[in-house]
């Protein structure tokens, strides 16, 4: 977290980077010094720190080279509530559909999803606990101080109707329960069936459909979790196994362990402070004459005015509290090859200081893309048929010519980026994915070399009209 006395320098964040994207190191650079200036705003001195705001980043490239891959793996090394949209969806205030403060209730919805889960983690062994003991309840219920006559204390009886239960009694229950509990934590018995109490789930929600005049999305979603919160919680009965009831037990069990007011707290602290959002095809709303006009270009320009504001830093409302975006780093991106940044109002292109121009993917880059991220497609293809038992590998001729092809086709037809990988590795590869397992059987070793890729993919290199393989 940004927290840490470890986080990570600009260098160390770019040696992150490069292990699952490849070239663009302008782009890295630029987003390693944004990400570490926000530790560095945290530790400096304390007023001065609301007076450093965040260079917000503007990348500009074509589809496929790495844009949203660069945004999204750095929230993922920082730990960052992380939220993408794409500006084309949004419209200005007053006409339907999704206004632009959504974005940032979508970052705080997940900024409270990640710190619930971390302090579920935290108190995951005394969930455990407190499941073990609903099990063990459910296998051998404790003792009663008021139990019918003859019943054996393995059933949780004993004693006469109305008589305390002798202290031998208790402790054969006692000793039988823990018998259990060994049971159960090695899992012997995860086979057998008991009843359960779990919650169940209320639905969609309490039916305040449109909400009185005037109700923002914000304020009726709180409103409806309000309401929520003051009925008392369904249960249900259920027959599992008891595997099963671990499972279903374990995430309540965590949830009343944990204080949301503080989940609520610390997520708005995490939003604020280290939330990311990533505003995708700005570039559709840019205005074609760059002065605005009619029409389309209204709407696009209205879209912009009502996202100055949030990129500036403003008070939103949301359902968990109020948050401020002065402090949240926003990167925008587009391809913009019809419209210019400069076709973008000043105001908004004041807030987007660093800009950053992400390069085309030439065959050496298609090259290292599948042959050294840690998630490269042919490593992911090799997991996928490793799952059946049959191991798949590349030789370095048939890398070499999967790239040229999928560089090629860009050249040829329309250039989506590292996407044409996927393209390409689907049509080599569906043949053997539908015969495993039934054609080939568990253990069988599958070599690619260029031979092959030049048979599979011969009829696709020939045919310039490769329409149908544009994702």
């Amino acid at each position: 977290m940004l927290d840490s006395s470890n986080f990570l320098t600009p260098v160390q964040i770019v040696a992150e980077l490069d292990k699952y994207i490849i070239g663009q190191h302008d782009a890295k650079r630029h987003v390693a010094i944004a990400l570490r200036n926000r530790w560095r705003r945290l530790h400096a001195p304390a007023d001065m720190q609301q007076e450093i705001v965040p260079n917000n980043i503007l990348m500009i490239g074509s589809t496929g080279v790495g844009k949203t891959e660069i945004a999204r793996r750095l929230a993922s090394i920082a730990g960052a509530p992380f939220t993408k949209v794409e500006a084309s969806k949004f419209t200005e205030v007053g006409y339907v559909g999704r206004d632009v403060e959504s974005m940032v209730r979508d970052l705080v919805e997940q900024s409270v999803n990640m710190v619930k889960q971390r302090r579920k983690e935290e108190v995951k062994v005394q969930a455990a606990q407190a499941v073990e003991d609903i099990i063990l309840d459910a296998l051998i219920p404790p003792v009663t101080t008021s139990t019918p006559a003859g019943a054996s204390p393995a059933s949780g009886f004993g004693g006469a109707d109305g008589q305390d239960m002798p202290s031998s009694d208790h402790e054969l229950n006692e000793r039988t329960r823990e018998k259990f509990r060994v049971k159960i934590r090695n899992g012997e018995l995860d086979d057998r069936k008991i009843d359960i109490k779990v919650q169940q789930n209320s639905g969609p929600g309490i039916g305040v459909i449109g909400g009185p005049a005037g109700l923002d999305e914000a304020s009726l979603s709180g409103l409806q979790d309000m309401l929520g919160s003051m009925l008392p919680k369904k249960t249900r009965k259920r027959k599992v196994t008891i595997a099963e009831a671990r499972k279903l037990l374990l995430d309540e069990e965590a949830a009343k362990l944990i204080d949301m007011d503080e989940v609520k707290d610390e997520a708005i602290r995490q939003a604020e402070n280290a939330g990311i959002i990533f505003i995708d095809e700005i570039d559709k709303v840019a205005s074609r004459s760059g002065k605005g006009g009619g029409g389309p270009d209204v709407s696009r320009e209205g879209v912009q005015r009502d996202l100055l504001p949030i990129v500036e830093g403003s008070a939103v409302n949301t359902k968990y509290g109020i948050i401020h975006t002065d402090h949240i780093l926003f990167i925008a991106a587009g391809a913009f090859h019809v419209a210019k940044p400069s076709d973008l109002i000043p105001e908004l292109q004041g807030r987007f200081p660093i800009r950053v121009e992400l390069q085309s993917l030439t065959k050496e880059d298609f090259f290292l893309i599948l042959k050294d991220p840690k998630n490269a497609l042919t490593k992911q293809y090799e997991a996928l048929l490793k799952a059946e038992d049959v191991e798949l590998s590349f030789d370095e001729a048939a890398l070499e010519r999967l790239a040229e092809i999928a560089s090629q086709v860009n050249e040829e037809v329309e250039n989506i980026g590292a996407r044409r990988l996927h393209t390409v590795m689907s049509r080599l590869l569906n043949d053997i994915l539908f015969d495993v397992p039934d054609r080939i059987g568990p253990n069988a070793h599958i070599l690619i070399t260029r031979e092959l890729v030049e048979e599979r993919l011969r009829d696709m290199v020939r045919n310039r009209d490769l329409t149908q393989y544009i994702l």
